[in-house]
């Protein structure tokens, strides 16, 4: 099957569906997308960030990340 015969039959059988379940077969088409961006791409950022403030970042996180507020909600 070639992409376009994909694309004709995927279309021809979504024509047939009411329009609730069109917007279904939207949204899993849209939820099968990858999202975000390969690592590869996040090398050049590398080293931008200070060693301080990695420091900083890891003990806040360190520090916060355990707590429980039992007063939030």
């Amino acid at each position: 099957m070639t992409t376009k015969s994909i694309k004709d039959s995927l279309l021809s059988q979504i024509n047939k569906l009411p329009y609730d379940l069109q917007l279904r077969v939207l949204d899993f088409v849209k939820a099968l997308i990858p999202k975000g961006v390969e690592g590869k791409s996040l090398l050049r950022f590398e080293g931008t960030i200070s060693v301080d403030d990695l420091q900083l970042m890891s003990k806040t996180i360190e520090e916060g990340c355990e707590r429980i507020d039992f007063n939030e909600w």
